[in-house]
């Protein structure tokens, strides 16, 4: 069986991963795929593990442009500021290094070496294989049982996923959309991306070549990261993600996918925890992992809904109007 946490931006997926990570037995893998080249990153014709690897070890548009600026990404857990680390704020991070390897071992720059010579064995695969090989792996190497994946925003292409991994569950965490997509304005990396995404050509966009060729110039990545945009078009963003997800949920059996609320998350974290690995048929943990999870959970994050603006609510809300109806919230 192969394991995902989908869900849009900011939606508490991350939190949920998390709470898996606790498990003795279960190897959480952070924003793998949502780093990876759109257009390649499920590809079916067989390519190289040398070629698999240059492919998730190089640098993201978005990220660098946003870390090279001195803007936080909370998904960047490499400790870019620590005096000795290898990589630099201001260097080309590969992207399994900033984001996905740290969340696995406190010797990140050890593993990744180990990822890349074990990549470079590998013979030629379809990326989804080289991806269940190195999940496969990473899992072995860790002393764990399963492995869980969770990126950013995967709910957008759950469809993908579904084709690339057959047997796979996925369970789908989601938020009030209105509070997702002010979320995702305040976020810095998910601002530059959806507001360049704006300017692009319909149907382009996907590729790390489209993203780069987003960027007119420096001073208007900084003017976008600096800038306050109106909220409509992160609710637009957020419903067309929902409308994605819809549109493959159709097509997957419904005992292979399960929706959690990020408000039942907050509220009753024990019992949802227990749900999830119930429906996961994660491997029975010693000792009270539940516990573990669940204390990961602090308050609920306050509203920013009620603080816009009326027109500015309004727009919002009719933007998350098609999303929040197809999640039967209203």
């Amino acid at each position: 069986m192969h394991r995902f946490i989908v869900g849009t931006g900011r939606c508490g997926s991350t939190l949920l991963s998390k709470m898996m990570g606790r498990h003795p037995r279960v190897a959480s893998i952070f924003e793998y795929f949502n780093g990876i080249d759109g257009g390649r990153r499920f590809q079916p014709a067989p390519m190289s593990g040398a070629d698999y690897r240059d492919m998730i070890c190089a640098c993201h548009p978005f990220l660098h442009m946003v870390l090279v600026r001195d803007y936080p990404v909370p998904e960047v857990v490499y400790p870019v500021d620590a005096p000795d680390a290898r990589i630099g704020r201001h260097d080309e991070m590969p992207w399994i290094l900033g984001t996905t390897i740290p969340q696995l071992t406190r010797e990140p720059d050890a593993l990744y070496d180990e990822t890349r010579a074990f990549l470079a064995r590998q013979p030629e695969l379809p990326a989804p294989e080289h991806a269940r090989q190195l999940f496969d792996w990473w899992t072995r190497r860790l002393g764990r049982e399963v492995w869980i994946e969770r990126s950013g925003a995967a709910i957008d292409y759950m469809g993908e996923l579904d084709r690339a991994f057959e047997d796979a569950r996925f369970v789908h965490i989601h938020r009030q959309g209105e509070e997702a997509a002010l979320s995702m304005r305040e976020h810095h990396a998910f601002r530059l991306a959806i507001m360049l995404a704006n300017d692009l050509p319909a149907g382009t966009g996907r590729s790390a070549d489209d993203l780069r060729a987003a960027v007119p110039d420096d001073d208007h990545i900084g003017r976008l990261l600096a800038s306050r945009p109106p909220p409509e078009p992160f609710g637009q963003w957020w419903s067309g993600q929902v409308a994605n997800g819809v549109s493959a949920r159709e097509r997957i059996d419904a005992d292979r996918y399960h929706e959690v609320r990020f408000e039942d998350l907050l509220e009753r974290p024990r019992d949802v925890l227990a749900e999830v690995a119930d429906f996961l048929a994660l491997p029975r943990p010693e000792g009270d992992w539940y516990e573990d999870g669940a204390a990961l959970v602090r308050s609920a994050p306050p509203p920013r809904l009620p603080d816009l603006d009326p027109d500015e609510r309004a727009a919002l809300v009719a933007a998350c109007a098609p999303g929040n109806a197809a999640l039967g919230r209203g």
